[in-house]
């Protein structure tokens, strides 16, 4: 073979690889266009570090980061307002997150592509009357006063070399939040949202983690949500752990792509 034949052979292999890498590539940012955001809702006075663990919310490609809601956002409404703007959503939502993302997924059930729920539950506070399982008084007023000793550096410290968190912790926005988990119940709209004309309405899918001796959320709450959402799959951890996204950010990362994947290829939960 002459060396100007191999060449132009050579150059047409070269030029063969190289319009297939530009094929993946392209194929890949479709799918990542397909992909819905994510709106992570953060719990009552917890750090963004809290998820620091969980690979989602670190940059892959070119999705864009997940949106992280802090719980003063929260009870600002700020998450409503963006999902006026939005066509489908995962929602990750954990603690009062939990809540916070249950209460969108009310208000918005068109837009919701999945739902991450951890720690959830639609009525934080006992009641010794309906026999509904959660936290006591003493212990929400236990969370008040840790916050007190902890002298600003909140639940889990400031990381070293890293600006403080809690800044926007002030004493007004905490009571918020606590006015806020004493008040809220969801059971209700969460009813209405389970079926209309006796077919049930939320067919996005669902992923439920819940610590099967948390103090703060009580693992009645998972089985509750499994009847609202009885596509959810549902994982109970073993302990007592309520910061799930620390012990478990693997299940939840997987909960997260599956919910990503099953929106871009427009399909329904099995």
């Amino acid at each position: 073979m002459a060396d100007g034949d191999y060449e132009r052979g050579r150059g047409r292999e070269i030029g063969a690889i190289a319009a297939e890498l530009k094929r993946l590539a392209a194929a890949r940012e479709v799918r990542a266009a397909a992909r819905p955001p994510v709106f992570v809702m953060n719990g009552w006075a917890a750090s963004p570090h809290a998820w620091d663990l969980c690979g989602f919310m670190r940059p892959r490609g070119s999705a864009a980061l997940p949106h992280l809601f802090s719980y003063v956002e929260q009870l600002d409404g700020e998450p409503e307002k963006e999902m006026e703007g939005a066509e489908r959503v995962v929602l990750v939502g954990w603690s009062m997150g939990g809540s916070s993302a249950l209460r969108l997924a009310v208000r918005f059930p068109e837009k919701v592509a999945g739902l991450v729920l951890i720690a959830a539950t639609p009525r934080m506070m006992e009641e010794k009357e309906s026999g509904w399982k959660g936290m006591s008084p003493r212990r929400l007023e236990a969370l008040r006063y840790g916050l007190v000793m902890t002298k600003g550096m909140g639940v889990f410290g400031v990381p070293e070399g890293k600006p403080n968190p809690y800044l926007a912790d002030e004493p007004a926005n905490l009571e918020r939040g606590l006015k806020y988990l004493l008040e809220t119940d969801l059971r209700a709209d969460l009813e209405q949202l389970r079926t209309t004309n006796h077919e049930p309405q939320a067919t996005f899918p669902v992923h439920i983690f819940q610590s099967e001796r948390d103090g703060i959320v009580r693992p009645e709450n998972a089985v509750y949500l499994k009847k609202v959402f009885p596509q959810a799959s549902v994982a109970m951890v073993p302990g007592t752990e309520h910061a799930l996204p620390i012990f478990i950010p693997e299940l939840i990362d997987e909960a997260v792509d599956t919910c990503l994947r099953l929106a871009a290829a427009g399909q329904d939960p099995a």
